[in-house]
């Protein structure tokens, strides 16, 4: 039998429009389960009686105690919400970072979710209710995405315990649902040109960015994506689609202002009140981060020194964040060199988890941005098992660590247990970040640009054996 090598047939993705997955209508069944677990688990914090604000007269109660806080619930209170106010267009923040007015938080379109869940509410349970129903269709999409790209994988997000103690504690359902699409889009409708799904890619994530921020970060790798196109080394092929990736880097950005712009006009002060808010947020105890447990106690306990501390955050946390998404996009160059394919999804995940590592905030309810990655590319089992019972640790752990505290009993074994997750987390985020880049997608022949697969193992003989890659020049 000849030993000519040959290039392996292309091995086509989820192709869009081939009929309903069983495997995703699956998980989207599943997930409805898991998500009224998630909201009943919530609702024990919410329910009559009710003081005149509309506020559970519970919830301040038993919200540490019994696990039940929610973001959600306690923000009918302080954003005018409660008082259906349309945010952003009044409202500001004073010099000590508290909020006035209509102003919230949170980018323009997760400030929307906000007002849409509280109209015809007049309490923080009904205001629960509405916002869960309204976030629920998010989450079930993601579930039917995950499931047809990755196959039974998609039950780490459909059945998994961060959808449970996460669905219904902040506004991340939709975010999440943008980005997963972004990738849905780029690897499964596969009969549309790179360009093109670049583009409609880049209009997701710009709606993302509008929701939670991160997906903007996402557009880097996209773009290095449809430059170096899904053609690989063994063509020889180096037409680089420039005109395509700046289409890409301008339609998001064009997003992000088309979307933030009647808001910005309309009451500029309330708009850049959300940005202000999170550029002056301090790293302290309830940001669940490094900076907090790992350097804050090297310093005093004085005024000055907690001044001090916060400087240095300020400082250094943006900047070993930027360094992380230059080591992942060199990373993934790297990659590209072997295999011929660029691996946008996976630098993306590294991307993340350098912003989750180093950012001075990390708020449990994160972890539903980084499920996804886990369920996309092929990361053991084992680590994403020590990863969740590490933010189970958070997840639990900082609201019985802050009822004892509260409470004025011993909180040692919590603060251990919120010590075991801060660093099992940050450790499984670095290792999560070097895996991701050179992960391979689960299932092959579901996720990936055409061809992926067998271009990553390497040209095949005709026997039907795999040669290794040959390394090209960068």
């Amino acid at each position: 039998m000849s030993n000519r090598l040959v290039t392996r047939e292309p091995v086509a993705g989820p192709r869009a429009g081939a009929g309903w997955s069983v495997t995703g209508l699956t998980a989207m069944l599943i997930c409805s389960v898991t998500l009224l677990l998630a909201y009943l688990n919530k609702a024990r914090c919410a329910g009559a009686p009710f003081d005149e604000s509309g506020r559970s007269t519970i919830f301040d109660s038993v919200k540490d105690s019994n696990v039940c806080y929610s973001d959600i619930q306690f923000l009918w209170l302080g954003r005018d919400i409660n008082e259906h106010v349309f945010p952003y267009l009044s409202g500001g923040i004073t010099g000590d970072g508290m909020l006035t007015g209509g102003a919230v938080e949170y980018p323009v379109l997760s400030g929307l979710f906000m007002w849409l869940g509280a109209l015809g509410a007049d309490n923080d349970a009904a205001f629960l209710l509405h916002s869960a129903l309204l976030l629920t269709p998010f989450a079930l999409l993601t579930a039917y995405m995950l499931g047809r790209m990755a196959g039974r994988a998609a039950l780490l997000w459909a059945a998994g315990p961060p959808l449970v103690l996460y669905a219904f504690h902040n506004w991340e359902l939709p975010v999440v649902c943008t980005a997963v699409a972004a990738f849905y889009v780029v690897t499964a409708m596969t009969r549309y040109s790179l360009r093109t799904r670049g583009i409609l890619a880049a209009v997701l994530l710009g709606i993302g960015f509008c929701l939670k921020l991160y997906p903007g970060i996402f557009l880097l790798p996209l773009l290095i994506h449809v430059l170096l196109g899904e053609h690989d080394e063994y063509e020889r092929r180096r037409d680089y689609d420039v005109r395509g990736a700046v289409l890409v880097a301008v339609t998001g950005l064009l997003t992000v202002i088309a979307v933030n712009l009647p808001f910005a006009l309309s009451g500029y002060e309330g708009w850049r009140a959300s940005i202000t808010f999170q550029q002056l947020r301090h790293a302290d105890i309830t940001t669940n981060s490094i900076w907090y447990w790992g350097l804050r106690p090297m310093f005093g306990s004085s005024e000055a020194a907690e001044a001090s501390f916060q400087d240095v955050v300020s400082m250094a946390s943006p900047l070993l964040v930027l360094v992380s998404f230059a080591l992942a996009t060199w990373l993934g160059c790297k990659r590209y060199v072997v295999t011929g394919v660029y691996p946008w999804i996976g630098v993306s995940g590294a991307m993340l988890c350098g912003f989750l590592l180093f950012h001075k905030v990390h708020s449990p309810q994160y972890t539903l941005w980084l499920i996804p990655f886990l369920v996309l590319l092929e990361v053991p089992w084992s680590l994403i098992g020590v990863y969740l019972l590490a933010d189970a640790s958070i997840g639990i752990g900082v609201f019985r660590y802050f009822y004892a505290l509260g409470s004025g009993h011993n909180a040692d074994l919590q603060e251990n247990i919120v010590l075991f997750g801060v660093w099992g987390r940050a450790a499984l985020l670095l290792v999560f970040f070097f895996l991701f880049v050179r992960a391979r997608p689960r299932w092959s022949g579901r996720l990936g640009v055409p061809g992926a697969e067998g271009r990553a193992l390497g040209p095949v003989s005709a026997d039907g054996h795999i040669a290794p890659p040959a390394r090209t020049a960068a």
